[in-house]
Formats: C-alpha cells, structure tokens, sequence
C-alpha cells in the first residue's frame, strides 16, 4: 500500500512539473509576443524635431575640435579646408603651440595665427586631411525663442551637446577683464569650461555664434544657470578672416575715446588718469584730472561701464561728454569718436 501510494505521489509531482513547465513557456511566449506600447504617445512632429537634432549632431561634431595648451582644455571650429581654427583668446592665452584632437580622435600639432584678445577671438592652424569647414549662418537673422545647441569638449568630454533657446541678441558680454564683448548671443543652452571656442548652432547646422563665457551670480560667486553668452557668428568671421588675411586686426569696428581711466576717488564717474595724443578725446580738449560722469547721456560711474557704454557706439559718431573737474566745475565736451586701434 505504501509502495502504491509513493508511486502516486511521484506521478503528481511529475504532472505538476510538465504543468508549470508548459505554462512557463506559454506565459514566455505570450510575452514574447505582445506588442511594444509606448507609455507617452509622440505628438505630430516631436519624432521628426528629435531626428533633427540628431542630423544637426551628426553634421555639426566632425567641425568642432578640441584645444589643448599647457594652461588647460578648450573648443574651437575649422573655419576653412586649409586648417584654420577659430577660438577664443582665452582658450589661447599666451600659448603659441597647441595639441588639437579632431573628431575622429586623431591629435594633430597646431600653431598660433593671431589672436585679438578685445574681442576674445583668435585663430590657429593645423595641418590634415578631409578637414571639415563649419557652415557659417547670419546671426543678425537669429530670432528670440530659437532653438539653438552648443556643441564642444565641456570639462574635456569631447564632442559634447547642451540645447536650449537663445534668450536675447545684441547684448553687451562682460568678462570681468576689462574686455566687452559688443555683439552677443544670449542663450539657455548651458556653456560649461571647456565649451569655449566651440559651436553654437540652429536647427540648419550653421553656426550663429562661438560660446565663450557663462553667467556667474554675483552675490554667490557661482555660475548662473541657464545664462551663457557667444559670440555672434558675424563678429566672429568679420574679426577671423582678418587675423588670418594680415595676422592681426586692422578695422576693429568699435568706438575710440582715447582716454586711459581709473576710479575716482571722491568724485562721481571715471578719472581721466590720461589723454592719449592725438585721439579724439584730446581733440575735443578732454583733460587729465577730470572725471567723466556721462556718455552719450548714459552714467558712466566706473571703468567697466565707460567700456561697456563705448561698446553700444559707433567710429565717426559724435557723443556728449560730462565731466567734473577736481573743483567741481562741470562741462559737457562733444566728441567724435574714432575707431578702436588693434592694440587697445
């Protein structure tokens, strides 16, 4: 009896394990064979805006390069089949010999053109093959709400994407040097170390500006996120085909004063500390000692404003001066601006 029963007992464990056996591979199969469902259903024209990205990507990264000098890493973009690269100055500095790593990974050595710290450009030169010219755009054409992508070697990732909109054009970039940038994009897409020199795009893969610096919120010292400015693509080609036509920049395009100042002390406005022979300002009879309070009706209360207030004009344009002298005497001079000479 005992025996029977044992048997039994097998032949049900047995049935049971066919049993789950076979409903295993039928729930397997039944999985198999549902079909994919997407949690989110695409909107008309998301696909094809993502698979424009990804052709602008593809299009735009065999143009951008990477920048390595002995102060650190940077961005740039072939400018022409000859081996020419813009990037900014910064990226430079006093470098004249560079390590350039292309898209394809290969390392090439790179020399210094020129470069035109003012306006925080310059180029430098390589030699290889089957080089890829970027496809320059109008950036006067740029529109508010455009979506634009930055594409460089942020923190030394190579052939790295950022997207966001351009916020406004036509700004004023400070870079807390001395040095305004007269003709920026403002953009969300975020620009970190590294990206400098690099690519800014629109969806048609031209490039509308270089990126060169990210926002830093004054009261905490950190980078302001979702503010990063570039360089208009047109400043950038009207002041990189001149550094690689002479090696140098001959028609800045920007306003000349002519003054060198500091901060006044105790009067309002910048101290004239002097009056450089032969320019504008000592044309009109501008004289050490005196503080410029105005320009063109604008205050002027520190050296940074005074450039950044000269950056807005025009050589040849005639502006009002004010200025307040050591005994509080007050004057408005008019003086015609002349240009920017390279070396200021």
């Amino acid at each position: 009896m005992l025996a029977v029963l044992l048997v039994l007992v097998a032949m049900l464990a047995a049935f049971l394990a066919i049993f789950a056996a076979r409903g295993g591979a039928f729930s397997a199969r039944r999985v198999a064979a549902a079909p994919a469902r997407a949690s989110v259903p695409l909107i008309p024209g998301a696909d094809a805006l993502t698979r424009q990205f990804e052709r602008v990507v593809r299009a735009v990264e065999p143009s951008v390069v990477q920048i390595e000098t002995p102060q650190g890493l940077g961005s740039g973009v072939v400018l022409d089949a000859k081996g020419h690269i813009v990037t900014n100055a910064h990226v430079i500095g006093s470098a004249t010999r560079f390590t350039v790593t292309l898209f394809n990974g290969s390392r090439v050595p790179g020399k210094l053109v020129a470069s035109f710290p003012p306006e925080d450009l310059g180029v430098i030169e390589i030699s290889a093959k089957k080089l890829r010219p970027i496809a320059w755009g109008n950036s006067t054409k740029v529109q508010v709400g455009e979506i634009v992508m930055a594409i460089g070697n942020p923190l030394g990732l190579r052939a790295s994407v950022t997207q966001g909109i351009v916020s406004a054009v036509g700004r004023l970039g400070q870079e807390g040097n001395g040095i305004v940038l007269p003709d920026t994009l403002q953009t969300s897409a975020p620009i970190n170390p590294g990206n400098s020199g690099g690519a800014l795009v629109d969806l048609r893969g031209q490039l509308v500006g270089i990126p060169t610096l990210g926002a830093v919120n004054p009261e905490a010292g950190t980078p302001a996120s979702g503010i990063g400015f570039a360089i208009s693509s047109n400043r950038a080609l009207f002041i990189a085909k001149q550094l690689v036509a002479n090696g140098r920049v001959s028609n800045t395009g920007r306003a000349f004063l002519g003054v060198r100042v500091g901060q006044a002390a105790e009067a309002p406005g910048v101290v004239i500390a002097a009056v450089i022979a032969g320019s504008p300002a000592a044309s009109a009879g501008l004289r050490a000692g005196e503080a410029i309070v105005s320009v063109g009706g604008r205050p002027t209360p520190d050296p940074q404003t005074l450039a950044a207030v000269l950056a807005t004009k025009k050589p040849g344009q005639t502006v009002a001066v004010r200025t307040v002298d050591a005994n509080g005497g007050r004057r408005t001079v008019r003086v015609k601006l002349g240009q920017l000479p390279a070396g200021q």
